[in-house]
């Protein structure tokens, strides 16, 4: 996977572009821009590279994406209703002027501009806020989009229910390599979790030794390996439950879990409920 540069505003012809996508999939490049990019997911989940780290996403994630900041995100199930829908806001520093940003009522936007070099993730009421203004965002046109585009922009630089995804150390030196090896792992996760997949099968992918292997994810996701593929199989084994009345053997079997009573223990972990208990809430909900 290597990272594409592209350029929004000649693809849309616009400095500022609004868009309610609703696709198979999100964009599956590992891109990069010099606009700034605001992404409010409504539908799909799955995991979201920025820079060079790595996290789940779901429906309601929100992140402000600097300007020239690889990202991508991956979706973990394209069948049935599992589909990409997504809001997305791309547009310029400069389409505001550089004495815009010099002035005093501006200046919590242009720190949280320079944040954003770094990805922010926002969160709590004001993710919520900003998701009701952004369905009223795709609606407008003209003047009254920019309008409303600034007063965004005004909620978030202002909020605490904000935090960056890279430390201040984030360093591109090496980044597609780092990036390439997470996203490879990643996939071939994806679509083996239901094997038995060994430490020296996944340090392979990565091109790495088991052991060099370990630190590299550690570092990188601050998690363990076999954490991270419990969770994508307790993920998976969820959703089984509350879509289908396969019996709860089979859902673990399905899942790569050889045993049930192994199952059984870590999906209580996982969840604080049995796998019936999970199954019999979830019909009540």
């Amino acid at each position: 996977m290597k990272i594409i540069r592209t350029e929004i505003s000649f693809l849309h012809n616009s400095r500022l572009s609004v868009l309610d996508r609703d696709e198979d999939t999100f964009n599956p490049a590992f891109h990069f821009h010099p606009e700034l990019e605001l992404v409010l997911i409504k539908q799909g989940y799955g995991r979201r590279i920025i820079g060079n780290r790595i996290d789940p996403f779901e429906k309601g994630d929100m992140v402000f994406v600097g300007s020239n900041l690889p990202h991508i995100w991956l979706n973990d199930d394209t069948s049935g209703d599992h589909r990409a829908r997504s809001v997305v806001v791309h547009f310029r520093k400069e389409i505001f002027g550089q004495e815009f940003y010099e002035l005093k009522e501006s200046r919590e936007v242009a720190h949280f501009f320079d944040l954003a070099s770094r990805g922010i993730q926002v969160t709590g009421a004001t993710r919520d806020k900003v998701s009701r203004k952004l369905d009223i965002l795709v609606t407008l046109r003209g003047f009254r989009r920019v309008l409303l585009l600034l007063e965004i922009l005004h909620i978030l630089s202002t909020s605490s229910d904000v935090l960056c995804i890279l430390g201040d150390t984030f360093n591109p030196e090496n980044m597609e390599e780092t990036v390439d090896r997470l996203s490879e792992v990643y996939k071939y996760v994806q679509n083996n979790f239901h094997k038995d997949i060994s430490l020296r099968d996944i340090a392979g992918i990565a091109g790495l030794t088991p052991q060099s292997f370990c630190r590299f994810f550690k570092k990188k996701t601050s998690k363990h390996f076999f954490d991270y593929l419990n969770e994508v199989r307790i993920f998976r084994a969820c959703e089984m439950l509350i879509e289908s009345e396969a019996p709860v053997s089979e859902v673990a079997y399905y899942c790569g879990y050889n045993t049930i009573s192994n199952f059984n223990k870590l999906f209580k972990e996982s969840t604080g409920l049995t796998p019936g208990q999970f199954r019999i809430r979830s019909v009540v909900k």
